[in-house]
């Protein structure tokens, strides 16, 4: 698959002949390789759009075209702009899927012409993508949360002096603070580590908020992974993240279904209550001390695991194209499904971090290929049936090469 600059991007798409709208995927990273998957299994023609081609996406068989377009970070208008050009190539109006949240937020906001958007509008994005709204609404719900101070209403030090050390720094809206430190929670230990952060933020604008180190049950952390139709039932799943990497506060290694009605319960009372449509992972980590699961955040897009609850037959992209091209899909019956990083998962083990979650038979299917015909498990990148993502991720990490994403 080539990856193409912006003019022969658009001349490629306005030669295309695709019998049904397209899907718009952004950015082109592990996610939307996901997305991309679930999309092509019912036979949706995918263009995934980022601003490096060094992702996975790109090179999949589950990708029809491919190219650059302007980060929405650096120029929003510009991004706008570059969709529209896109957008107006093609003889069907694409269905968008913002893969990180610049991106959702950027299609959310600058609303492109020509492009359908399976999701609520901007304004309901930032009301639950921002931790002080959606803490709000937790405590209205009863949904319990971290003890946690904003810094915008409460002194630092005050907040500090309630809530002792260590003690967790975390940004209102995560990825302009990823972008500012690479990465979306800090740890810190002590008084003039917390200062330090805490003026770093001021300096650039970033509100944070100073949250309780839970004590967090490694190994229990649970999300329901979503898609809320503006009408009708919610199709739903909960996955347990059984491993991460690293193992505190990392991304996602291992990850399984499991049955958590009040948890799915509590999640959805809160993304109704905020009138939030469309795709979503709400995250709970299992309180030691407390004995119940608390709400650290809600993603209001494709996450890095997304394909777990396509495996257990929820195909959650599918059924957001098909709400907003009236394309016919049903879900399947749910069953039980695990989804595995092994770009992610392999060192852990390896290195002794962690001991080994699965079983010699899912290491001879994976081995094999043949997970991918029978069985519950599936996977982030490595697939046989489409080996060049797996491939190009190798190229990268080989040529030191970075492509910076948390999923």
């Amino acid at each position: 698959m080539t990856f193409r600059e912006l003019p022969d991007l658009r001349d490629a798409l306005a030669d295309a002949d695709f019998d049904r709208p397209p899907a718009f995927v952004a950015n082109a990273h592990v996610t939307g390789l996901s997305v991309a998957r679930a999309l092509d299994a019912h036979g949706v023609p995918v263009v995934a759009l980022d601003r490096s081609g060094d992702g996975a996406a790109p090179p999949s068989d589950a990708v029809d075209y491919a190219g650059r377009v302007t980060y929405p970070l650096d120029d929003e208008a510009g991004f706008r702009e570059d969709v529209e050009a896109l957008a107006a190539a093609l003889d069907h109006e694409p269905v968008a899927f913002g893969c990180m949240d610049e991106w959702a937020l950027a299609f959310a906001e600058t609303e492109p012409e020509g492009v359908r958007l399976p999701f609520a509008d901007s304004e309901t994005l930032d009301a639950v993508l921002d931790k002080t709204s959606l803490y709000d609404r937790c405590e209205e719900l009863g949904v319990p949360y971290p003890e946690t101070h904003h810094l915008s209403r409460t002194d630092p030090e005050d907040a500090a002096d309630a809530l002792g050390f260590p003690l967790v720094l975390k940004p209102a809206r995560k990825r302009e603070f990823e972008e500012a430190v690479g990465t979306n929670v800090i740890e810190v230990a002590d008084r003039e580590e917390y200062r330090d952060v805490v003026e770093m933020a001021r300096e650039t604008g970033i509100e944070v908020m100073a949250q309780e180190k839970v004590p967090v049950a490694r190994g229990e952390d649970q999300s329901l992974a979503s898609y809320v139709p503006e009408d009708g039932d919610p199709l739903a799943v909960v996955g347990n993240a059984r491993v991460r990497a690293p193992l505190g506060y990392g991304t996602s290694c291992v990850v399984e279904t499991v049955e958590n009605p009040e948890l799915r319960e509590r999640a959805l009372s809160v993304i109704e209550d905020a009138g939030y449509h469309g795709i979503s992972e709400a995250e709970f980590v299992f309180d030691r001390d407390r004995g119940e699961y608390v709400l650290l955040d809600v993603n209001t897009r494709p996450w890095k695991w997304i394909s777990m609850p396509v495996q257990a037959g929820a195909n959650l992209p599918m059924a957001a194209y098909s709400d907003a091209t009236g394309v016919d899909y049903e879900a399947d019956p749910l069953q039980d499904a695990r989804w595995i990083s092994l770009e992610d998962y392999l060192p852990l083990v390896a290195g002794g971090e962690t001991g080994d979650v699965l079983a010699s038979e899912d290491w001879q299917a994976l081995v094999s290929g043949a997970f991918e015909d029978a069985g519950d498990l599936t996977t982030a990148v490595y697939r046989p049936s489409d080996p060049a993502p797996i491939a190009h991720r190798l190229d990268v990490e080989f040529d030191d090469r970075d492509y910076y994403c948390s999923c």
